[in-house]
């Protein structure tokens, strides 16, 4: 295996150019966070392995962070103030454009309430009345 030379390597490994920028920031868990960078520590390194880069991002603190929620054509922001992001949580880091739009112009902002009503939906339905025909059955599954 050969290691890169420094010159091949386009992309920056730091975060320190995004100090005071605001980012998305998608968890591990599916979770979106928006906040301005603040700080972040020497956790971060870039590996190489069989010819693709992996990179570990660094622990991260976000300053007025919110998580956005969306569900269709909904969404809202739930603030959360400062915010520490541990490193092997992150997915992917990117800089917002402030000078464009977030989100189409279809999407509405609701209340944190709204969203969570929407979006709390049984993930098995047991009534009677939501039964399920299958052809080569004789019989209905609930």
């Amino acid at each position: 295996m050969s290691w890169p030379a420094p010159d091949d390597v386009l992309l920056s490994t730091s975060l320190a150019t995004y100090l005071d920028k605001k980012l998305l920031v998608l968890l591990r868990d599916g979770r979106k966070l928006l906040g301005l960078l603040r700080s972040f520590d020497q956790f971060g390194n870039v590996s190489v392995l069989s010819a693709s880069y992996m990179y570990q991002f660094s622990n991260v603190v976000l300053e007025g962070a919110c998580e956005r929620l969306i569900v269709g054509d909904l969404y809202c922001d739930v603030p959360l103030g400062l915010y520490v992001i541990r490193g092997e949580n992150v997915v992917l880091i990117g800089e917002l454009d402030l000078g464009k739009e977030e989100l189409p112009q279809h999407m509405t902002c609701v209340s944190e309430a709204e969203i969570r009503k929407v979006n709390c939906k049984p993930k098995y339905l047991k009534s009677a009345s939501c039964t399920l025909q299958i052809p080569h059955l004789s019989k209905e599954v609930y």
